[in-house]
């Protein structure tokens, strides 16, 4: 399997962007079969170049997150990055993890700070990182990965000094060996390209810095969302949704055509890929490649 860094360098030397996906590990036996056998086969027809499995509240998914990430390596042929994060483990516990997923070829690692349980606030474990760019340099040193981190292009939501203290802080897990950055969804551009720009311009950072794209499939979801992570819903976008509640199908004919824009627009600004946040679905984040006139297998 590649390393996802050289998977964007040669993304750049041939002048097109990568598509990758992420999935989260199903609560039932039946879903992940659903995720695996129906859901994965239909995004390869997009000509995916890797996906990425998350990793749950509190790291509570670790055993599905791995098995997820090799299955899908195994059947599909498919690069899978696995995310691990720092909540309740010491790093005793994060190096088994690393050993394990070495042993069964996982090559690609996105390390985050992680979320807490739900209803709790985030709290070092003894023995453990309270940073992510702790978790950064410590993968780093073991060799064998490749390591994505998370940006946030309007902040953290627990960062209360402001999205460029926030911003400061990526720079610093990138010079912890960080090779490229996903970023959290977003429903303004605007925000994308501040956040380039500063990073790029003011920061110095030379590694890709992709966008991470939530096509919407219910406006109660995505507001739902919107208010775990902080990210923020144009005005316009918001009346739109008002306008067309209760008519599902029409907010994910919508949630496609906005997408579609949006990605079409950041194409154009010459971002390394587009970062698809599928929610284990396949129709919206297909139809939007389509319409963007992305090679299909």
């Amino acid at each position: 399997m590649q390393f996802i860094r050289d998977i964007y360098s040669d993304a750049r030397l041939a002048g097109r962007p990568v598509i990758s996906l992420e999935f989260f590990p199903t609560k039932t036996e039946e879903g992940e079969r659903t995720l695996l056998e129906k859901t994965v086969p239909a995004l390869l027809a997009i000509g995916p170049s890797y996906c990425s499995v998350t990793y749950g509240a509190g790291g509570g998914t670790r055993d599905k997150t791995l098995g997820i990430v090799d299955r899908i390596q195994r059947t599909h042929n498919l690069p899978a990055m696995m995310h691990l994060t720092c909540v309740n483990s010491t790093q005793a516990e994060l190096g088994s993890v690393l050993d394990e997923a070495g042993q069964r070829g996982i090559k690609n690692i996105l390390a985050l700070r992680g979320d807490p349980p739900p209803g709790s606030e985030f709290v070092k474990t003894a023995g453990g990182f309270e940073y992510s760019r702790e978790l950064v340099a410590f993968i780093r040193e073991r060799a064998g990965f490749s390591i994505g981190t998370a940006g946030f292009p309007e902040g953290h939501i627990a960062q209360q000094k402001g999205k460029l203290v926030d911003w400061q802080y990526l720079a610093e897990k990138i010079n912890a060996g960080a090779d490229f950055i996903i970023t959290q969804l977003f429903f303004d551009n605007a925000d994308y390209y501040e956040f380039h720009d500063h990073l790029v311009g003011k920061l110095g950072i030379t590694v890709p810095i992709v966008p991470g794209i939530m096509p919407i499939l219910s406006a109660g979801q995505t507001k739902r969302f919107v208010s775990l992570c902080g990210a923020k819903l144009p005005a316009q976008f918001v009346r739109r949704l008002d306008e067309l509640d209760g008519d599902d199908a029409a907010v994910l004919a919508y949630g496609i055509e906005y997408a579609t824009e949006q990605c079409a627009s950041l194409l154009e600004f010459g971002v390394p890929g587009l970062h698809f946040y599928t929610l284990n679905k396949a129709h919206s984040t297909v139809q939007i490649a389509r319409n963007l006139g992305l090679p299909t297998a």
